[in-house]
């Protein structure tokens, strides 16, 4: 007797389990269907996906992979190009501003005058030409200097200039000539040379010269033959 109660208990325990497990899924599963309504399943189908994935790759641009060497070899050319472009405008404005100050101080020489001996005087201080002659490859120009003012006078010779009577600056070396000019009227004699191969179809020379650093000076000779 004892026996079947126990295990008429053991059935209704049993049920009673199977009743509450059974209420619970349906319970939980009623939750979860409100729980999704209004939401629309993925198309996860492999075909569609698939055919995603091509259009993507349709529109997708094609990627170059440069090499290294290639990519450096472009930055140092891109660089040294820009680099040689804007020396070389540096260089045609220094060119440029040279040519027009030079112009501006020859166009105030006065009318040419023909024949030796030739002199500019400013300021106490006289530039003399006494004659011109072809010596080996130049053309030599023997000048004085001579300072009859109150104060010595400092010359820097890269700064004297010749010019042509077509309007180009040549390059001219003058020797002899004292660097410092006292104030004691004595004569300095020296040369200014220029080489002959510049005179291309020249007729006569332009020759000016100022003073350093202060530049007041204004010593201009103008028609000075060289045929």
């Amino acid at each position: 007797m004892r026996l079947n109660t126990t295990v008429a208990l053991t059935f209704i325990l049993l049920s009673l389990m199977f009743v509450a497990g059974g209420v619970s899924g349906f319970l939980g599963f009623d939750l979860g269907r409100e729980a999704l309504k209004g939401i629309n399943q993925l198309d996860i189908s492999p075909t569609s996906q698939k055919t995603n994935r091509k259009q993507k790759s349709s529109n997708r641009v094609p990627v170059t992979i440069l090499e290294e060497k290639d990519i450096l070899a472009n930055v140092k050319a891109h660089m040294e190009g820009r680099l040689q472009e804007r020396n070389a405008n540096k260089n045609q404005n220094q060119s440029q501003g040279r040519e027009k100050r030079a112009a501006v101080r020859y166009a105030r020489v006065a009318t040419p005058t023909r024949g030796f001996p030739m002199a500019s005087r400013d300021r106490g201080v006289t530039l003399e030409v006494l004659s011109a002659r072809r010596q080996g490859r130049n053309l030599r120009l023997d000048v004085n200097l001579r300072n009859e003012g109150t104060s010595a006078v400092q010359f820097l010779y890269s700064f004297l200039g010749v010019m042509d009577n077509r309007g180009r600056v040549l390059s001219a070396t003058a020797n002899g000539l004292p660097g410092k000019l006292p104030a004691n009227r004595k004569t300095f004699s020296g040369t200014v040379s220029v080489p002959v191969t510049l005179l291309n179809n020249s007729e006569n020379l332009s020759l000016q010269l100022t003073d350093y650093p202060h530049q007041k000076l204004d010593l201009q000779l103008s028609g000075i033959p060289v045929r």
